[in-house]
């Protein structure tokens, strides 16, 4: 974590640079639950598909990347690798709504200087996601 606070604070990021996500998906054990769980913490209704095989709840698409929770074999959740950050406009507001419907702090609300706040939750699933707040 430190790792990435440093990246985020010290590299800015170019506009084209930004464009490089395109896509991200979060893996799921109970599709249900997990939508559940991200309409609640988001306020965003989540709509179901089913995709190579694969049931997947898609969030709104939006000016940045877009994703979906996905349910299948390959798809495991857990917090150790990649850390997918959202970019919220109230950190507190969000980590309250996580906690009230089964998450779990990771990692509280941490002011980075000009960046804004960051702070870490842990999902219905078990996945560890952060929130990203900018000034």
């Amino acid at each position: 974590l430190a790792i990435a606070l440093a990246l985020l604070v010290a590299a800015p990021v170019a506009a084209t640079d930004a464009s490089l996500i395109a896509w991200f998906e979060i893996p799921v054990s109970n599709l249900d639950r997990a939508m559940r769980f991200y309409e609640s913490v988001f306020g965003k209704l989540l709509s179901r598909e089913r995709v190579d095989g694969y049931d997947m709840a898609m969030f709104p698409g939006t000016d940045g990347p877009e994703g979906a929770l996905v349910k299948g074999d390959v798809y495991v959740p857990g917090k150790a690798g990649l850390i997918l950050y959202f970019r919220v406009t109230d950190v507190d507001a969000v980590l309250s709504r996580a906690n009230a419907v089964g998450g779990r702090t990771l990692y509280a609300k941490k002011d980075i200087g000009s960046k804004g706040w960051v702070a870490e939750f842990e999902d219905s699933e078990g996945n560890r996601i952060a929130l990203l707040q900018s000034r």
